[in-house]
């Protein structure tokens, strides 16, 4: 069963179950999910559904962020209830320590040796991780680790 075909059946089963925040959340992502296929004129891969829920993720995390600052904890609860929908869709998260492992090693693979050379990992390690980790965390911990490397040459 692919990703979409699994949505639309949650879908369903959340609509006779009755349960509306998950059919609120899950009409939003097949709607976001219809809305890029139409973008790109053809149907989404895996990948690109990935994207597609990470990216609604995201928005969730941000709100709680911002919903957090302006002291409307009941808008909190629900963004969290939401991303919680979200991310069961999403694969299993990387640690810190299998982050940091992957980072090394997309490093050593492509030779980088200062920050300069951030691009060329990036372009290699994203691919690795879609999904699995948070795109800005990654960026932060491949910076500091080409900085670590250059301090040691």
């Amino acid at each position: 069963m692919s990703l979409k075909e699994k949505i639309d059946a949650d879908y369903k089963d959340a609509m006779k179950a009755r349960d509306e925040l998950k059919v609120s959340v899950l009409r939003l992502l097949r709607s976001a999910i219809h809305n890029a296929e139409i973008d790109k004129q053809r149907a989404l891969t895996e990948d690109e559904i990935l994207g597609v829920i990470q990216s609604e993720a995201r928005k969730r995390r941000e709100s709680i962020e911002a919903f957090q600052q302006g002291g409307r904890q009941d808008l909190v609860e629900r963004e969290r209830a939401e991303l919680a929908i979200l991310e069961s869709y999403l694969p299993k998260a990387l640690s810190r320590e299998e982050l940091e492992a992957l980072v090394r090693e997309t490093v050593r693979e492509v030779g980088a040796l200062s920050p300069r050379d951030m691009g060329k990992v990036m372009g290699v390690l994203m691919p690795k991780v879609r999904g699995r980790a948070d795109g800005r965390e990654v960026s932060e911990l491949v910076r500091q680790i080409l900085e670590g490397s250059q301090t040691r040459e």
